[in-house]
Formats: structure tokens, sequence, C-alpha cells
């Protein structure tokens, strides 16, 4: 359909004037207009739109409305990862923070700090191409998250197309989705009339709410967001501190969060914290305490960041809440490992908008300090927010139904022997696989996220699959068959399928992933990298002693001792050889031994490779000994430049970095993994 110049200018005049005042409104809280007015012009364009389809862009404010439900979520890997922050708990925390940074960056002089609220929300991802909003992603676990894209794109204060120019050819932008307090209780009131179920708090509403399969029912809902940060950038450059770039994302029509300030050291950080705690009650969204960062980012890069979180910044939390309440019972939980974990069973108590009825005892030697018995009253407090924790024990309220906590002899779960080693503060259950709560604990952990992740495996499926005797060690997951799984509770042949589907996914993994399934005591995702790294096979692993083992970065004498008695005990043996037999596989890699040249190498990836994407580069470097940044600094030893390098080869060239072209990377790659250098 031909349309006249006349009717597009209209439309893009009216596009342009609706960006304008939904910025106004739903970023900066001051609307010119009426809302009488606004629907007008939206109207007015919705009516172009539908009469002349050809003049419909994506970017258009109409298009926020909900589209077609999903069936499923798709995965994607962040191409920098969404890291996690160090929490302070104290004004000493805080001190300690700054020593250390100050001692890294080699410097007596005040620093300075990007101070801003922590949002208690879901922090989300969001990648502009030329301006555009091609793609929204959760975090996940840090690596991969969920592409949530059209339930993002029905939320008013994320810009579909940004608003002014200078915005770098590819932006992410990261920031933390939300509910106002008062839409929270408006919702949850009607919901109430209506008789549904009420949600328990704002955050997992709105978790709940981006979790939507369709888009039209997050639409419904008015999540709002704060952007705090900008995760990666192509083919632009961005000012050189955390407040001058917040502010450019300001103008680029972001809504960042008005409280945010600079504080000279660490003093003004401490009395901002005072601020924010007495306002935390005024405000009409929930925050759980305040994040610091260093706000130059030239400081940022070369202070760098640890396995999942960065030197450069630190959450202060608030002061948990408390609330007083009764111990009903003391019951023992096995871990995967065997521990057995006391667990407070409470008279329910609201703490936090939340009902809390557990709470971990964490070991024997606690509920001693604690001088806790069943029956006693004691004060819980919900730890950062998050995981309830008895403080103390109330003496005065004390009644007389007191009974003393005793550590049973036996496993609640399996009745094998409880052993408790000198030198540990943890006793554990003696029966390994052939305890049923232990199987449980380790397919969970094989299952999650950062191990195998088995898409659709969850808690309830596996107590089923390990009650149902159909699973007893995690090898046992991949014999599974439709059959066996269309009799289990809230299991259809579809949902079997799926499962199915899922494990047969899972199988292509990488060696440290398959290291950090076996669930060895003491090896987290950073131990399990390591030994990836320097073996470079589960086979090397295996064989490996237990003096080896310490010559392994970042690993001691305790954890060494763990892992080779791991692998001496036939029955992990067994499992690890039935798990290969099943078809669970990765990449070969050659082990740092033959590669010594890249282990500590600092390499920044940036453009476009041709040969390879972004990951798989750095997947190989990491297999080498390499460790991948996102960021140039003086600290980088190559900077790899493919198509369309952007700000980062312009500062590398600045910083005298060396450089790589992708024909030189490959052949750098090559020789390296051939063990040649």
């Amino acid at each position: 359909m031909v349309t006249s110049k006349k009717i597009a200018a209209q439309a893009s005049r009216l596009r342009e004037e609706i960006n304008h005042h939904n910025h106004l409104y739903h970023s900066l809280d001051a609307p010119e207009i009426s809302d009488a007015e606004f629907d007008r012009l939206f109207n007015s364009l919705q009516k172009i739109e539908e009469q002349y389809p050809d003049l419909i862009q994506d970017d258009s404010p109409t298009r926020r409305i909900g589209g077609v439900p999903l069936s499923d979520f798709t995965q994607i890997t962040h191409e920098r990862p969404m890291l996690s922050l160090n929490n302070a708990f104290s004004d000493a925390d805080l001190a300690d923070f700054e020593r250390r940074i100050a001692k890294r960056l080699e410097t007596t002089e005040t620093i300075d700090y990007a101070c801003e609220p922590k949002i208690d929300g879901v922090a989300v991802s969001l990648l502009y191409e030329n301006g555009a909003l091609m793609r929204a992603a959760t975090r996940g676990d840090g690596t991969t998250g969920e592409d949530i894209t059209l339930n993002v794109r029905t939320i008013g204060a994320v810009p579909l197309g940004l608003l002014g120019s200078g915005w770098p050819a590819r932006l992410e932008v990261r920031g933390e989705v939300y509910f106002p307090r008062s839409v929270f209780k408006k919702m949850n009131k009607l919901a109430e009339r209506r008789g549904d179920k009420v949600f328990a708090n704002p955050r997992n509403a709105a978790a709940g709410t981006l979790r939507q399969l369709d888009p039209r029912v997050t639409a419904k809902r008015k999540l709002t967001l704060f952007v705090y940060s900008v995760g990666m950038t192509e083919g632009g450059t961005l000012p050189g501190s955390q407040t001058e770039i917040l502010a450019q994302l300001s103008d680029w029509g972001f809504r960042v969060n008005p409280l945010i300030e600079i504080a000279h050291g660490i003093d003004e950080c401490q009395a901002y914290f005072n601020q924010m705690s007495s306002k935390r009650g005024q405000l009409d969204y929930e925050i759980d305490g305040v994040v610091f960062k260093i706000n130059l980012i030239e400081a940022q890069d070369a202070l760098g960041i640890l396995t999942r979180t960065p030197r450069w910044a630190i959450a202060r939390k608030f002061p948990a809440e408390e609330a007083s309440t009764q111990v009903k019972k003391v019951e023992f939980q096995v871990g995967r490992t065997g521990a057995i974990t006391p667990v407070a069973r409470l008279e329910p108590v609201q703490l936090g908008g939340v009902t809390v009825s557990n709470a971990s005892l964490h070991n024997m030697d606690e509920i001693d300090r604690l001088g806790l018995f069943i029956g006693a009253t004691v004060l819980v407090q919900r730890a950062g927010d998050v995981i309830p924790k008895v403080v103390s024990v109330v003496a005065s309220k004390h009644r007389k139904s007191i009974r003393k906590v005793r550590l049973p002899s036996s496993c609640p779960s399996c009745g094998s022997d409880i052993l408790k080693i000198e030198e540990e503060v943890v006793a554990r259950c003696t029966g390994g696989l052939n305890c049923a709560a232990q199987r449980k604990e380790s397919i969970r952990h094989f299952a999650s996220r950062l191990a195998l992740d088995i898409e659709g495996l969850g808690d309830r499926l596996v107590s089923q699959l390990v009650d149902e005797g159909l699973v007893r060690n995690p090898a046992d997951l991949f014999r599974l068959t439709q059959k066996q799984l269309v009799p289990l509770e809230r299991m259809a042949p579809k949902s079997a399928d799926n499962l199915l589907r899922a494990l047969k996914k899972s199988k292509a993994t990488s060696l440290e992933r398959f290291i950090y399934a076996l669930g060895i005591q003491g090896v987290g995702e950073a131990t399990a990298r390591s030994l990836a790294v320097h073996y470079g096979d589960i086979a090397q692993l295996q064989g490996t002693s237990e003096e080896a083992l310490q010559a392994v970065p970042d690993i001691g004498p305790i954890v060494a001792q763990k892992i080779y008695r791991f692998f001496q005990q036939d029955t992990n043996r067994q499992v690890i050889k039935e798990l290969l037999q099943q078809g669970v596989h990765w990449q070969a890699q050659q082990p740092t031994a033959h590669a010594r040249a890249l282990v500590e190498l600092r390499f920044v990836l940036t453009g476009t490779l041709n040969g390879m994407t972004r990951n798989e580069a750095k997947a190989r470097l990491q297999a080498l000994g390499a460790k991948v940044s996102g960021s140039v600094s003086a600290k980088t030893d190559y900077v790899v430049a493919g198509d369309s390098a952007g700000s980062k080869l312009t500062k590398a060239t600045e910083l005298g970095v060396n450089l790589l072209s992708e024909e030189d990377f490959i052949a750098l790659l090559k020789a390296h993994e051939k063990g040649g250098a």
C-alpha cells in the first residue's frame, strides 16, 4: 500500500511526541500533558498504523501491547557476565572494602563513589542495536539467562528506541525491574476481591510477571525499572565515570534513580547509607540496601573482577528485620555431601512481607552457642533480607516445656551411622549414595544451572524419581524412558518428551561443568574451572595425587585431600564411567602443562569475529589458562580486534596494548592448543 509523504511524516511526528511524553511520565516523573491528551495522541497513531500497515515500525509505542503467547523461553548467553556483588553488613566491612581497593590502586587520595539505592527487584539486560531494542534477558546464573523480550517491551519505562543521538552501535544496558509498592497493593487488593491468590511480596510478583508466557498478562501489570549500568558497547564511546554514564543513559530515554549521589570517601558513603535507611519506608519501591561503586571507570578497569563479583563495588545491606517466635521442634536434614543440618521449625511469623516458619541452625555448635532448646522463644531475622536466621534465645520468655536438642546417632533418611570428624563442625551421614536424601541432593546439584543445567528437572520430580527407585545415581537419569516417566505425578507424554530432550541436550557440556556437577566437597564453580584448565581431561584428574592437586591455583591441602578421596572411591569412579558411557561429553582441551604461555595472560575481545562466536573464542582462551575481561586496562596483555571494533580498540591503542587480528588470534590458539609454545 502506497502512503503519502504527509501521512508518513504525521506518523513520525506522533511517534516522536508519544516517546517524548512517555519519557517524561515513566522516566522523569514530570508529565506535561493529561492522560486524556496522551490517549488522544496514542489513538491517532494507532488509527494511522491500522490504515497504513506499511508505516508500522518495530520501535513504535503501539508495539508495546503484548503479542502472541510463547510456548517456552529460550536461553541466551550474556556477552559479558552479569556479576553478583559482595556484601557489607557493617561500617567496619565498608572500611575494609576501601582499604583493599586503595591498596590495589596504590593511592592515598580520597576515592569517589557512586552511591545508589539497591532496588529489590529482578535484574535484566537490555540490548540495543543502532538505537533499537533487540533483546531483553533475565540475569539467570550470570552467564546464561532467559529471553524475555516480548514481556519487557510492554514496560513503559523501557525505551523501544533510544532518544537523542550519539549512542553506540551496540549498547547493552542493565537495570532492575520492579513493582512500585502502590501498584503492588492495588494488584493484591484486586486479586483478593476476585478470590485469586495474592503475591507474597513485590519482588516475587515482578519475577513471576516477567516469566509469563503470555506477554498480554505482563502488559496488564504496571512494572517499571531503574537502569544502573552498561554491560557492553561496540561502535561508540561512553563518559569516564559511573555517574556521567547514568546521566547519558537518562538523556537517551532510560529511567535513572534520582537518589543517586557521589560520595567523597567512605565516611560519606556511610552517611548516605544512614540517609537511605531513614528514607526506606517512604519510598514507593522496596530497597534492601545501598550499592557503592568506584565512580571512575578507569579505576574500575584497574581493579578488575573476581570469579563472579567486581572488586570495585559492594552492597551494604540494611539490618535485617527481626521478630520473636517459638521453636516448635528441631529436625535434621541431610545434604548432598552427607552434612547433617539442624533446622528449627518455628511458629509462623511475618518478616519483610514473607511468612517465616523455618530457620537453619547450621550445626550443633551453633545450637550450643545460642543455648537453644525446643520450646524456647527466639529472635529471628532474615539475614540480608533473604535467609531466615535464629539470632538469639529470649531467656525471659522460656517456657517450662523446653527440651534439649540432641544430635541423632543415625541418619534420619537412611539409618546409617552419623560421623563427626574432630576438626570439622559438621556431622555427616556415612551412607553415601545409599542414602536417599544424599541421592536427591546430589541429583539436584547435578542438574542445577551451573552444572549440567537440565531444564525441567525440578525438586519435586527428583524426589519422585528417587522414591520410585528409577534413579539411584546421576547416570540413571540418562536411562529414563517415556514409559517410566508418564505414570509419575504431574507428568504427561509431552512433558516426559520435553524432559528426555533436555537430558539429551545436557550431555553436551564442558569439563568444568562436569567436574562441578559431580558434587565434590569443597569444589565450587571457580575450583572446577581451575581443575579443568589444569588437567584438561577427567582421566588425568582421576589419576592425580593429593600432592599434585595442591599445585593447582587456589587449591590448598584440605580441598586437595577431599578431591583425592572423592576419586579414590570406587562408587564415584563407577558413576563417572557410566556417565561417559551414556554419552556425556565435552570438547577436548589441552591441559595448561602444554600451554604455559597463556596462563594468567589477560585478553579482551572486541568487534565481530568471522570464524567463531565471541563465546567460543572466550572458551578456547580459558581452556588454555588465559583470563578474558570485558574491558581494556593497563593490565590487559592482548586485545583481539575483529570487524567493526570500537572504543576498546581505541583505548588499547592509547595504552599501547598488544593487538591481534582475527588471523593472528586463530594462529595463536592453534599453536597453543597443539602444545606448541
